[in-house]
């Protein structure tokens, strides 16, 4: 029934596929199922469908088993333990597993108000040291199976979190210990990450492409029930670039500013967001690559009006990498779309965009226009003979449309 139940997910029949999980649960009930890792899958679907709540209390039944479990193994003696010791660990990277679906789902509130009181724990690397880490992490919950040690800003630590091992070596069941790096990572050639590796999960969080964000915003949308356009997705992605923090201010602004109303459209991204749907930077870059000057230089007057919102160097990049995919476009000419797509590194979708714009510059054009982008790019940094002006816009964009 997992199985059909992520195939209903997958397929977007979510009404059907909350039925089969709903009915699952009610034929397994957990007082008398005694296998709860094949329930797992099930706390997954319950939060993809946005039903938290069922999600929360099925997860904190199952912790609560595992728990018991494992509170019983630890009254036992060592020779005991030893005995079964592959049943000890077997249970173990069950409730593992739980915990990871449980964080991996980001639900914020699987921590009651209470429980978070006395089990949510957030210290910050500046601001704490490794013996009040391992002090804390040794504390048991109260009211709950288990407890949250988020330490923020870990990076802050590097010199002495090493002598973390020793706890790391032997940590508390009940005590869910989270390292936090910003901006930078673990050491990964030390023996405190190899150790973390043996018994926890280690994620890398990288920066994502420009084309993996707009999947990004896609998928963050469709997935709280919402549809998107494409031409929207592209307007926040090149007015907030690759920030997801930013980005998910604006998705979350977004929805509740729609509430009911499920369709997001590019009126919707110019009225709360504050982008133009007619001026920016994917537009500009259409208009060139169309060679529609008159359209260009309305863009490029917009741009010149409001400054802050369209700094030029950012405007002179997009118009640089625009000609640099159309020069791999033209180098490659015999590749299917796919390929194609994955070369350039962006969504199929645009590859229409270069396709018109192969008929309009030749690849000796393209090449021209690449070093006079070179050149622009220098004034618009204040590099060279010419200063910085808006002015700077309207010559580049002229000298592109004039190249064939």
């Amino acid at each position: 029934m997992a199985r059909l139940a992520e195939q209903l997910l997958l397929e977007g029949k979510n009404i059907k596929a909350k039925e089969v999980i709903d009915l699952a649960t009610e034929k397994m009930p957990l007082d008398y199922f005694g296998y709860y890792s094949l329930l797992i899958p099930f706390i997954d679907g319950y939060y993809r469908l946005g039903e938290e709540a069922k999600a929360r209390d099925m997860s904190k039944k199952i912790a609560l088993k595992y728990f018991d479990r494992l509170e019983y193994f630890s009254s036992l003696s060592l020779s005991e333990q030893y005995l079964i010791a592959e049943e000890i660990i077997t249970e173990i990277e069950r409730y593992r597993t739980l915990l990871e679906a449980v964080l991996e789902s980001k639900d914020q509130n699987i921590l009651s108000d209470d429980e978070k009181e006395f089990n949510l724990n957030i210290l910050y690397g500046k601001d704490t040291s490794v013996d009040q880490i391992v002090s804390i992490c040794k504390k048991y919950p109260l009211m709950s199976p288990f407890q949250i040690v988020l330490i923020k800003e870990a990076q802050d630590l590097s010199r002495s979190i090493d002598s973390l091992i020793s706890y790391i070596k032997n940590p508390l069941n009940s005590t869910i210990l989270i390292l936090n790096y910003k901006h930078k990572t673990i050491d990964k050639r030390k023996a405190l990450f190899k150790e973390i590796s043996k018994i926890g999960k280690v994620f890398e969080s990288k920066r994502l492409y420009d084309n993996q964000v707009q999947n990004w915003i896609s998928e963050k949308l469709t997935s709280s029930g919402y549809n998107i356009d494409r031409k929207s997705i592209i307007l926040i992605n090149e007015h907030l670039g690759n920030n997801l923090s930013k980005i998910d201010n604006e998705i979350e602004k977004l929805k509740t500013i729609k509430k009911d109303d499920k369709n997001i459209i590019s009126d919707d991204i110019e009225m709360h967001i504050g982008i133009s749907k007619e001026f920016n930077n994917f537009e500009l870059r259409r208009a060139i690559g169309e060679k529609k000057y008159v359209k260009a230089l309305q863009i490029s007057k917009y741009f010149s009006d409001n400054p802050n919102s369209n700094p030029l160097v950012v405007t002179i990049s997009t118009i640089f990498n625009f000609f640099n995919n159309l020069l791999v476009y033209h180098s490659n000419p015999s590749v299917d779309q796919k390929r194609m797509a994955s070369l350039i590194g962006v969504n199929p979708y645009f590859l229409n965009e270069y396709s018109i714009a192969s008929k309009n510059y030749s690849l000796r054009g393209v090449v021209k226009i690449i070093s006079i982008i070179r050149d622009y790019d220098m004034y618009s940094k204040g590099v060279k003979i010419k200063k910085a002006t808006p002015e700077l816009l309207n010559e580049l964009i002229s000298k592109i449309v004039d190249v064939n």
